[in-house]
């Protein structure tokens, strides 16, 4: 039995180095050897070179061990690492002949981080709108235990949201050198749970997050509507609440409006601090322009073309690094000298696509100044046909102008539901064809608001 045992081995060790990480598996655990099991007392005894290596595996990773050998091996009670007959045997020789010279082998290549060194905080740029993101993130990643945990980061898309998360993890990772950390996305948990859930894996799952002494999850609104998932989720958060650990949650929303998400989920996000990140103000684009530009002396960009992006680019940072990027590569492929000129013709599409979203909010209160109602009735439960009709105006001008969906729709209009808009939408739509006259009124709208 014994030697099926040490044939599981290499499985078992291949488990925890997926499970923790290949920085934290090679450091402590790839040195260790199978030595014995004991099928009378259900013992599985492992090597490792020094006592000082024995202990700390045994207390780090003691019930990480017996629960990857249980997943292989149900019969395992526990499992005991120990320092190897190797070096006492080795020193008896040693001391019975003549000093051979030694040779030191080179030391192994450290293993590629997986937190991208570019997004760390010394390259983010802190402003009135980020400030509060980026200092409870810092304080996220200190030694001492942290104020407000979970910390929940929410913006829109391209605000930084995932360079504070590596930031955090790089800063966290440099002040405990052998944490266990662990950054996805909630979209690759999803499938990483899924995948457990079919292979018949989930103790193996359920304990490489548990053993985290940092998680960070990025876009958390991929998981709404994915009631296992969020399952999984909650008592993921809950096991490393209880036990201290740190998490760290981004999603381009506040917890209130993750439409679709367990309300017991909601309540973990929001009981340590919510911390958004607004749109980046004219101060912050240009400081964020002119940081990428020190890092390039030969690149000369005049500063009417700096305030072109800073005026054109308002919505997030990722827009208008993009913009920045297109143009330094076409004059770098072209030779073309940069000059306001260039930077209009080059970048008039980005600039089109970059102009600011509508909001439901927005689509409301043109409505009801087109149609003269106070903006109230949106929501109201009156249905006669000078309100109902504007509402359902309204209703289809945020399906069509908005990302939303029809259940955020209906939320929005006085809690309706999700059939309520989809009727809404088909009414409207059916009626600008058969109907000129409100044709051209949603046209007007729709004028007023690109405006």
């Amino acid at each position: 039995m014994s030697g099926d045992a040490a044939a599981l081995w290499p499985r078992v060790a291949e488990g925890l180095r997926r499970d923790l990480g290949v920085r934290t598996f090679d450091h402590w655990l790839k040195p260790v050897r199978f030595a014995d099991y004991c099928t009378l007392s259900g013992v599985v005894t492992l090597e490792t070179a020094s006592r000082f290596s024995a202990n700390w595996i045994n207390e780090r990773f003691g019930d990480r061990l017996e629960l990857a050998w249980r997943h292989h091996l149900p019969s395992v009670r526990s499992v005991l690492v120990r320092a190897g007959n190797a070096t006492a045997e080795r020193g008896a020789v040693m001391a019975a002949t003549p000093p051979l010279p030694t040779f030191e082998p080179p030391a192994a290549p450290a293993a590629p981080s997986p937190f991208d060194a570019k997004l760390g905080f010394d390259r983010f740029i802190v402003a009135r709108s980020n400030i509060l993101a980026a200092n409870a993130a810092r304080r996220m990643a200190m030694e001492e235990a942290p104020q407000f945990n979970p910390l929940y980061l929410c913006s829109g898309t391209g605000q930084g949201k995932t360079h504070l998360l590596h930031a955090i993890a790089q800063a966290y990772a440099a002040a405990h050198p052998t944490a266990n950390i662990i950054l996805m996305s909630a979209e690759k948990f999803m499938l990483e749970f899924v995948g457990a859930l079919r292979g018949g894996d989930m103790m193996a799952f359920k304990a490489r997050l548990r053993a985290a002494d940092l998680l960070l999850l990025d876009d958390l609104q991929f998981v709404i509507g994915k009631k296992p998932t969020q399952e999984e989720l909650l008592h993921t958060i809950d096991d490393l609440m209880c036990a201290g650990k740190r998490l760290v949650v981004t999603a381009d929303r506040p917890p209130a409006m993750l439409d679709g998400v367990e309300a017991r989920l909601l309540s973990r996000l929001s009981g340590g601090l919510v911390a958004d990140i607004e749109a980046p103000e004219d101060d912050l684009r240009e400081r964020i322009i002119r940081q990428r530009l020190a890092a390039m002396p030969m690149v000369e960009v005049p500063d009417d073309v700096v305030a072109y992006l800073v005026k054109h680019f308002t919505r997030n940072i990722r827009e208008l690094e993009g913009a920045l990027n297109k143009l330094l590569a076409y004059a770098a492929l072209t030779g073309a000298r940069i000059d306001l000129m260039l930077a209009e013709d080059r970048l008039a599409e980005n600039v089109r696509s970059a102009r600011p979203r509508i909001t439901i909010d927005e689509i409301q209160r043109a409505v009801c100044a087109h149609y003269k109602l106070d903006k109230s009735e949106m929501a109201s439960k009156r249905r006669v046909r000078a309100i109902a009709r504007p509402r359902q105006v309204a209703m289809y001008l945020a399906k069509e102008l908005t990302p939303r969906s029809y259940p955020e729709i209906g939320r929005r209009f006085g809690g309706r539901d999700h059939s309520t808009v989809i009727h809404a939408v088909r009414t409207v739509e059916a009626l600008r064809v058969a109907d000129g006259e409100l044709d051209a009124e949603i046209a007007a709208i729709r004028r007023s608001l690109n405006s």
